[in-house]
């Protein structure tokens, strides 16, 4: 397992949950549900570091038991490496990064990485950290939607000097809020036109090919 020679393609398959014989394997296995924000991440994360995986559906509405045994709990994504379990979408892209380090996503200096880790804490508590009021419609949902909208609103203007959420280089606070990006459409989260820098950033990162390599059948037909 690891990346490749030149002339070899990436060992990139992908297998549903039921043609899966659970056990230990060689290969590094991301289990992921087909329209898990969460699991997107660590999807983009793993086609944009070009290394050999694989990734195995999981049917929410029909989790095996092994996920409750490998994470307590029992949510996806989970990344099983020979003997290491990981679970939580930040957790499992930085140990990725740090262990196939080409692209590097996170800062290499520690200020700029610690600078990342903040954001990416704020863009859970502020961003996805409500999504599951919107997946389940929730009383709140609406509500939801007017704060998560003036959250991203506030991101815009920084697009108008830089390409990137730090800078020029595509990073893991791109990976982090491209799948919320991708799902607005979905989540019926409507931007206004002062917004407009925000979504030609989202196609920049919709336009990578890691990004569209990523995505599952069912998360291409989220956005119109």
């Amino acid at each position: 397992m690891g990346h490749r020679e030149m002339n070899a393609p990436p060992v990139r398959k992908v297998v549903r949950d039921a043609d899966y014989s659970w056990g230990t394997s060689a290969m590094m296995n991301l289990y992921s549900g087909t329209t898990c924000p969460f699991s997107h991440r660590c999807r983009i994360v793993l086609f944009e570091k070009q290394m050999d995986f694989q990734v195995i559906d999981v049917d929410f509405f029909n989790k095996p038991e092994d996920i409750a045994v490998i994470n307590p709990y029992n949510r996806v994504p989970v990344l099983v490496d020979r003997d290491l379990v990981l679970y939580e979408s930040n957790i499992i892209n930085e140990y990725i990064d740090e262990r196939f380090p080409h692209p590097q996503l996170m800062p290499p200096d520690p200020q700029t990485r610690a600078k990342a880790r903040q954001l990416l804490f704020t863009m859970e508590h502020e961003l996805f950290g409500h999504i599951d009021a919107l997946d389940k419609n929730l009383k709140t949902a609406d509500k939801v939607r007017a704060h998560m909208r003036d959250r991203l609103v506030e991101l815009a203007p920084m697009f108008l000097k830089q390409k990137f959420l730090l800078g020029d280089e595509f990073s893991m606070l791109d990976v982090a809020i491209a799948p919320l990006l991708w799902r607005l459409d979905h989540y019926g989260i409507e931007l206004p036109k002062s917004a407009a820098p925000l979504m030609k950033y989202a196609e920049r990162i919709f336009s990578r090919q890691g990004f569209i390599d990523a995505l599952t059948p069912s998360e291409k037909v989220m956005r119109r």
